[in-house]
């Protein structure tokens, strides 16, 4: 990465983990990123999905688990074992400055997979729905970008690495969409 590159970064890392920092975002962002927060809300996708669209409601949840499936994948494996960058509260020229708000944890840091994860969701479920439900853009991507933030908030994460994830997030929830789309044309007059 070039030199002027790391060093915005490392700015804006200091300024998210450090100058943000407050009581209130102290309890709300290590929440944000707990997975088990978010099990009710992927509960309440799935019995929507299956009651208001019974056929096409399960082809929706196969192609949102396909959607998490690529994106996990694709950023925890393939693309963090390939650039291997040293999370920012594990990187020696970091750990003096940092405010650790979690454990820092032992994997790599480039891109963020909190953020691939969420965006392809957001992206996908909004590709999916927002004929009927508009909202669902915004709501979708404040949400994912919420998640996201809080990983450099905590300190796991650079601002590069939740840029990058949630680059990669989106594409993967717009192709992943637009195959739904291809497979299920009908589902336009469900919804």
């Amino acid at each position: 990465m070039p030199d002027y590159l790391l060093q915005l970064d490392r700015h804006l890392f200091h300024f998210i983990n450090h100058d943000l920092g407050n009581a209130f975002f102290d309890v709300l962002m290590p929440v944000l990123r707990n997975r088990l927060v978010w099990i009710p809300l992927y509960i309440f996708i799935f019995v929507f999905c299956l009651c208001r669209y019974k056929k096409s409601g399960a082809i929706i949840i196969v192609f949102l688990a396909l959607t998490f499936g690529v994106a996990d994948f694709g950023s925890a494996t393939v693309i963090k074992s390939t650039y291997k960058r040293v999370r920012p509260c594990n990187d020696p020229a970091m750990t003096a400055t940092i405010v650790s708000r979690v454990p820092c944890g032992t994997g790599y840091s480039f891109p963020s997979t909190h953020a691939s994860d969420h965006f392809a969701v957001a992206v996908f479920l909004s590709m999916v729905f927002y004929r009927r439900y508009k909202w669902i853009l915004a709501v979708g991507l404040l949400w994912a970008a919420a998640i996201s933030i809080a990983q450099v908030y905590v300190g796991v994460h650079y601002p590069i690495d939740i840029t990058c994830g949630a680059i990669y997030g989106t594409l993967t929830g717009l192709l992943l969409g637009w195959a739904f789309w291809k497979i299920n044309p009908n589902f336009r007059h469900e919804i």
